[in-house]
């Protein structure tokens, strides 16, 4: 029997490989490595195949599959969001995902996508204060303080010169539990008891809740003039954090509008609402923050080509770290016409 040839075999990233690249590189370089490859994606968005995930909903969360390529390679990632998922001692996100080779159809890339999601996820809220927030700004609200919240922290960090975090969930535990993991990281950290004490003095607020529902987690009373807002739960139909009025006083600014418009906060809007795509003011073509006083929201949930970037990414990382595994993945005959001889020959 011979053996399999190189096109057989799939770079595979683990979760503990992915760990393992990650703290080897250095949280925070990560963070910054990611804004620039999505930063880069997003100038060259037109490129991109386009399309809103394919959600399959049920009454407990959403399977999604979202898919890009720019010609040369095409990415996927599977993700879920299953908030019920966290009562169970179970993730409420959990995500893989593939590059492949566009003009052969061979896979390149194989990896977990759960803690490269979080990542990715961070570096993209980042990337859009960057270009959005207020200037000079120092301090965070980050109310929802679950998985992604140390990620959201590091990120602004690292990207924004955020200094300090005022913290709020419903759960202290989260608070504690994000406290406890970011000590030590140069943030100054502020457990507060509402939402509205979190707000005091921040110039961005980052909202990361769960919950499958509408719901206000911010009102209208509670924002004041020249604050930017990252906007991260509202993520599929029937999900928001923001009410209605903050939208209406808000230069809103989204990935992908077909897509925002059923599953972001402008869902509660109507259909022609007005909105700003983000790779439109990366590249110059849009307007971004345009007064001290003015309202920015970037109303995010999370689009293909941030993924297409976290994935490229990687596999530009595998020569470097070594940090994979080979998988004899892809059925390879000596002859392509041949694949039921290679299975007899395989006895």
């Amino acid at each position: 029997m011979n053996l399999p040839s190189k096109q057989a075999y799939v770079p595979f990233v683990s979760v503990d490989n992915m760990m393992k690249l990650v703290l080897q590189i250095g949280v925070e370089r990560v963070l910054a490595d990611l804004v620039g490859e999505i930063e880069d994606d997003f100038r060259r968005w037109p490129k991109f195949d386009k399309t809103p995930r394919v959600a399959s909903h049920s009454d407990v969360g959403v399977i999604e599959l979202m898919p890009t390529s720019d010609g040369e390679t095409y990415g996927f990632k599977y993700v879920n969001g299953h908030p019920s998922n966290m009562k169970k001692g179970l993730q409420t996100v959990t995500a893989f995902g593939l590059l492949a080779d566009v003009g052969t159809g061979y896979p390149i890339l194989l990896t977990e996508m759960t803690i490269l999601t979080a990542l990715r996820t961070a570096a993209t809220s980042a990337m859009a204060a960057k270009w959005l927030a207020p200037k000079g700004a120092k301090v965070m609200a980050l109310i929802g303080n679950g998985a992604q919240s140390e990620f959201q922290a590091l990120a602004f960090k690292a990207i924004c010169g955020i200094e300090e975090i005022r913290l709020y969930d419903v759960d202290a535990q989260a608070t504690a539990k994000c406290m406890a993991n970011l000590e030590g990281r140069g943030i100054t950290l502020t457990a507060c008891k509402t939402p509205q004490e979190a707000i005091e003095g921040a110039q961005i607020i980052t909202t990361v809740t769960a919950d499958k529902q509408y719901a206000t987690i911010l009102t209208d009373n509670m924002v004041g003039a020249g604050v930017h807002i990252n906007a991260i739960g509202g993520d599929c139909p029937g999900k928001t954090e923001l009410h209605r009025d903050i939208l209406l006083r808000s230069s809103i600014f989204v990935e992908y509008p077909p897509q925002t418009r059923i599953e972001g906060e402008i869902q509660q809007m109507e259909a022609d609402h007005p909105v700003t795509e983000l790779w439109q003011v990366i590249t110059g073509e849009g307007q971004g923050r345009k007064s001290p006083t003015e309202v920015t929201l970037f109303d995010s949930v999370g689009f293909a080509i941030e993924d297409f970037s976290a994935l490229r990414y990687i596999h530009g990382k595998l020569a470097e770290t070594g940090l994979f595994e080979q998988l004899d993945m892809i059925a390879d005959p000596d002859d392509p016409r041949d694949l039921f001889g290679m299975l007899l020959r395989s006895a």
